[in-house]
């Protein structure tokens, strides 16, 4: 196959596993948006329960800090969750779409021929086969 058919057929390809993967489920969608920035939340919330331990009067101090540390638990525990989450088996057509890609990605080992009297050997790769003329 000559090289620029090659990139239309993995083009074609990735638009196609692109248009598989896009019938995620709400969850799925929710859990990679929140498990790429949870971290930065968390830090968010315990900044904002030291600032407010030196900005607020010693009586509101406890209910602030009550509020900031059950969001970042309630974060902690919803990150936790999304990572801990059995995984699921991915689609077979997936599977198989990720497969042929690869493969067009690889170069075919050349095969060789060689005849010698009435015997004839093919050998392409790791396959080998001998035939003799009847």
């Amino acid at each position: 196959m000559d090289e620029p058919r090659i990139d239309v057929l993995r083009t074609q390809a990735r638009i196609e596993l692109d248009r598989l993967e896009a019938h995620a489920t709400a969850k799925e969608v929710a859990a990679k948006a929140i498990g790429k920035s949870a971290i930065m939340w968390i830090v968010l919330l315990v900044l904002v329960g030291v600032g407010s331990a030196a900005f607020l009067p010693s009586e509101s101090l406890a209910p602030v800090i009550g509020l900031v540390a059950t969001a970042a638990m309630a974060l902690i525990q919803l990150v936790n969750g999304i990572v801990n989450e059995s995984r699921k088996e991915e689609k077979p057509e997936i599977t198989i779409i990720k497969e042929l890609i690869a493969r067009l990605d690889q170069k075919e080992p050349p095969m060789q021929v060689s005849v010698e009297g009435d015997r004839v050997t093919v050998t392409k790769g790791d396959d080998t086969i001998q035939t003799r003329s009847a």
